[in-house]
């Protein structure tokens, strides 16, 4: 399993502290730092079942200097949305847990992570 975290996220420690506690075997990815391509975003949407908009951050400056509040959310646009959140990566909602079984969780609470770990069994 990989979990994208911001250290500087009390949600991402969070959810760290709850693997490390359950000894769950994990890969952390500073997302900040190693920035997810437009691809791997993709992935990661097709594994959460969700679409970006579901996973942006719009209370951020970026989102804001962007207008994101103000773009469509249709298939159209998806593509634009994409491209922000590689570019923007501060935008991307944390943290997110890709499972061994092909699925993925915005962990943001102590049940998401749980719901994490009982994808690895």
């Amino acid at each position: 399993m990989e979990i994208w975290i911001n250290p500087a996220c009390s949600k991402c420690r969070s959810a760290l502290t709850l693997l490390d506690a359950e000894g769950a075997d994990y890969t952390v990815r500073r997302y900040l730092e190693d920035v997810p391509t437009p691809d791997e975003i993709r992935a990661v949407l097709d594994r959460l079942g969700l679409e970006p908009w579901d996973i942006t951050r719009t209370g951020e400056a970026d989102a804001k200097e962007l207008g994101l509040k103000d773009w469509p959310k249709e298939a159209g646009s998806r593509d634009r949305w994409i491209e922000a959140l590689a570019a923007h990566p501060k935008l991307i909602q944390r943290p997110i847990i890709t499972a061994e079984d092909g699925t993925a969780v915005v962990a943001r609470t102590e049940e998401a992570v749980r719901d994490a770990l009982s994808r690895e069994k």
